[in-house]
């Protein structure tokens, strides 16, 4: 837990064994933490030098408060970092002064395989400092959905997260559970009825798009660099945010003033999911499919929620919902 600060795992190990053992020697944490005398003794050595133990004349050592020891080591790596950021954005102009004129092959860069691609599109995520921008298709060739492991941790940087998803892709096991996911972290989604291909975009400097399978069988996809091309992608997506279908799945862990389980006289939790899909274009056998419902089963939710929303159609059930609260508004 403690690598991001600097700390070894044995010195992490050391330090929380410390935690509650004030005046401390070598050899008996050694036998608490189970690992030589040595590097018990190289370990408080070093926790003594970052500020997180203190050491006595006669070679005992206690622990530092953490709320200040490692809340300095915090407040430290968060100014580097603010200067590496500073430092970034230098780099990143100074390299596109660079590339001002220059040839296609600095613009474009041609990747190939599974593993090259998702190795791309993760650095791609990483490289983002205000927006990710995304269309996803099926099938998925180098990272499901479920496995990318950027995601979170850029939503964490604060960086925003707007996807396109193309219909097809909610038929896909598991998608929907992976989407209300995404939601709830904040990333933005919404649905078009078919994505002319795959794309990722880092702010306006990057862009990934995965090609169709070589010959040889192989997957690729080409790398931009800022350029006309990757302005054009820009506008691309776009455009298509724009004339998509915002996707809301309510649920547990939704806005208070949205209950999550109503009462007979109101629609439950699964009821509000059944509506979102359904408003969001699906078709009754694809939601059926993703919820674990039969389709008799569905058509008995829907028919009750009519009679419980006194209309006769579909239409009128939908804008009923938006209406009354029971799916928030598109």
């Amino acid at each position: 837990m403690l690598d991001v600060l600097g700390l070894a795992p044995d010195e992490e190990r050391v330090y929380r064994a410390l935690l509650g053992r004030p005046d401390s020697t070598a050899p008996l944490l050694a036998e608490v933490v189970a690992l030589p005398r040595a590097d018990v003794g190289n370990a408080l050595s070093r926790l003594a030098d970052w500020g997180l133990a203190t050491r006595s004349a006669d070679e005992r050592f206690t622990a530092a408060p953490p709320a200040m020891a490692l809340g300095a080591l915090i407040g430290q790596r968060r100014d580097g970092l603010r200067l590496a950021e500073q430092a970034l954005v230098t780099f990143a102009e100074e390299h596109r002064a660079a590339m001002t004129g220059s040839s296609i092959s600095d613009l474009i860069e041609v990747v190939t395989g599974v593993d090259g691609i998702r190795h791309r599109f993760l650095q791609v995520q990483q490289a983002a400092r205000t927006e990710v921008r995304s269309f996803i298709t099926a099938p998925f060739v180098a990272l499901p959905p479920d496995q990318n492991t950027a995601e979170p941790m850029a939503l964490g940087r604060g960086v925003r997260f707007r996807a396109v998803l193309d219909r097809a892709v909610l038929a896909e096991p598991g998608i929907v559970h992976d989407a209300i996911d995404s939601l709830r972290n904040g990333v933005q989604l919404r649905v078009a009825d078919e994505l002319p291909m795959k794309l990722v975009l880092a702010d306006a400097d990057l862009g990934l798009v995965p090609l169709a399978v070589t010959p040889a069988g192989e997957p690729g996809a080409v790398l931009l660099h800022r350029s006309g091309l990757l302005d054009a992608l820009d506008a691309l997506f776009e455009s298509v945010w724009r004339a998509a279908h915002p996707l809301r799945l309510p649920g547990p862990g939704d806005a208070a003033d949205v209950p999550v389980e109503v009462g007979a006289d109101g629609p439950t939790d699964l009821d509000r999911r059944i509506l979102a899909l359904l408003l969001a274009g699906l078709t009754d056998l694809t939601v059926a499919t993703q919820l674990g419902l039969s389709p008799r089963t569905l058509h008995r939710h829907l028919r009750r929620l009519m009679d419980l929303a006194g209309v006769r159609t579909r239409m009128q059930l939908g804008g009923h919902a938006v209406r009354h609260g029971w799916v928030p508004p598109g």
